[in-house]
């Protein structure tokens, strides 16, 4: 079976709605596809309820290793897989990134992806709660808000935190990072607002937009240098091609992308050989420049009770239901900071990050009873893993070790931002409602004790990002335009172009990314 469009995305995840809501404005035909379902679960809609997604249906369910840095660890990496992607699944913080992240990528030859070029993109896409001004939007697709109910000990880390000297910042997306801020959110009226909810739901109604759900991308066809159409499979199994008689946009995120490019022979000549599969495009950095966030987890139970722990009570859920506030309204990670870990660095290296709740390994480990959590994230990490097939056959997981925690300036940052928190720990008016300490249990005083309990307890905060490499020179995946290099018609739209991953939650660039390879698409079109 054969369907022919204009342009055909695979993905419908945070850049992928974004192209496809775009492009379908001109009324070109466009054809997005999305190998999960439609998102209707109520774990999706509901802020505080979405780890309960985590290893379910929803869930592409990735991980990495075992990682060399982390005594040989497996990691757990969540993907979302519905309309909205891991939109439909992350902690909805809304955090662009600093500057110095995009004019890095310019002075490197990205010609275009500077702050002052992608800034226009992030205000177009905004409708903050705010208002527009300089540096935001107002009207946009994706609602960018305040917590509707944050909980009382919230306030205590942002007080604690300003007591440890970290200075209070209003704006943590203003091109001034540093300091600590509530966290703002991507909810909508006590829901969340992915970028279906954002992009595809206004869109729905245009005839020119088909959105096929259930559809398994499973490899580009290529003819004569260009890329012509997606070979998908449906629910049933069927398999057809979508034909897109103008360009293909990947948009399958940081893992699917490269694995798509791989098994349709575009990728390194070794790795496609040791996979059985026939070179098309050599491409050595396809799955390469591996990146994500490694953090770890300080949880302490809370004296008062001020944290999320009635959230599943009834009280709560019909506050919900009937105002749409509440602890179900709450994001989990409710506040945040960045800091420096050391004098000469140019931006923040650490995301610290506060919970109203007890959140271990994931969500998956429980308690009974009032707790809070501290985290700390590096956000400039220096080490890079890859990606690679086990097979030539697009339903099997790919490989990814990531080599967290190989780099010493990455561990020593962790343990700078380790000591950092148990300051802020230990200030009022957080202190008095601090309990006993749960992870770790017990205090831990030198350098070697912290490292040890950090490469036990790093897991990642769900960002990989950098294995289609963008960059002016050969060796990237995709040229300034998101062309894949080799390829005609063919570009990528999501985190894995990232040259060096944005310091904070991806989210919010991705989205921008998404935006900016619609413009690219539309510009090319009309020249």
């Amino acid at each position: 079976m054969e369907s022919a469009h204009d342009y055909v995305i695979v993905g419908a995840g945070s850049a992928g709605c974004a192209v496809a809501a775009r492009l379908s404005e001109s009324g070109d035909r466009v054809l997005l596809l999305e190998a999960g379902g439609r998102d209707r679960s109520p774990n999706i809609k509901i802020p505080a309820a979405f780890s309960k997604q985590f290893r379910t249906k929803l869930d592409w369910d990735y991980s990495t290793g075992p990682e060399p840095g982390l005594g040989g660890r497996t990691l757990y990496v969540p993907r979302g897989k519905t309309l909205g992607g891991s939109s439909s699944m992350n902690a909805m913080m809304y955090v662009r990134g600093r500057p110095l992240d995009f004019d890095g990528w310019a002075e490197a030859g990205c010609e275009g992806w500077g702050y002052a070029d992608v800034l226009p993109l992030f205000r177009r896409a905004e409708d903050n709660q705010r208002g527009a001004s300089e540096v935001h939007g107002a009207g946009g697709p994706v609602t960018v808000s305040e917590l509707r109910s944050p909980r009382p000990l919230t306030k205590r880390f942002l007080d604690a935190a300003q007591a440890a000297g970290i200075p209070l910042n209003p704006d943590i997306n203003s091109p001034e990072q540093d300091g600590v801020s509530m966290s703002q959110v991507t909810i909508r009226n006590g829901r969340r607002c992915s970028t279906a909810d954002a992009y595809l739901r206004p869109a729905r109604s245009r005839a020119n937009l088909a959105v096929r759900p259930h559809a398994h991308a499973l490899g580009i066809e290529l003819e004569d240098g260009r890329a012509t159409g997606v070979r998908w499979r449906d629910r049933r199994g069927r398999e057809q091609v979508a034909r897109a008689n103008r360009e293909i946009v990947l948009a399958a995120g940081a893992i699917g992308s490269p694995q798509l490019l791989m098994v349709s022979g575009i990728g390194p000549r070794d790795e496609l050989e040791r996979a059985g599969i026939e070179l098309a495009v050599e491409s050595p950095e396809v799955g390469k420049n591996l990146q994500d966030h490694p953090f770890f987890l300080c949880c302490f139970e809370s004296t008062v009770p001020e944290s999320l722990a009635d959230a599943e009570k009834p009280k709560a859920l019909a506050e919900y239901l009937l105002r749409r506030s509440g602890p179900l309204t709450s994001n989990v990670g409710e506040a945040m900071a960045f800091i420096r870990t050391r004098t000469g660095l140019p931006a923040a290296d650490v995301q610290l990050l506060f919970g109203p709740a007890y959140y271990h390994d994931h969500g998956f480990d429980t308690i009974d009873g009032h707790a809070f959590s501290l985290a700390a994230a590096l956000i400039s990490p220096r080490s890079r893993g890859e990606l690679r097939l086990r097979s030539a056959s697009p339903d099997d997981k790919p490989e990814l070790v990531g080599n967290h925690l190989t780099e010493a300036d990455d561990v020593a940052a962790l343990i700078a931002g380790y000591r950092r928190l148990q300051e802020i720990a230990d200030m009022e008016p957080l202190a008095s409602a601090r309990g006993r300490p749960l992870v770790p249990d017990h205090e831990l005083e030198t350098d070697e004790e912290i490292e040890a309990f950090v490469r036990e307890e790093t897991e990642l905060l769900y960002h990989p990002a950098g294995t289609c490499r963008m960059g002016a020179d050969q060796s990237s995946v995709v040229d300034p335009q998101l062309r894949v290099r080799g390829v005609d018609g063919l570009r990528v739209a999501d985190a894995s172009i990232m040259p060096t991953i944005t310091g904070g939650n991806t989210n919010a660039p991705t989205i921008m990314i998404g935006e900016k390879a619609a413009d690219l698409v539309r510009a090319a079109a009309s020249s």
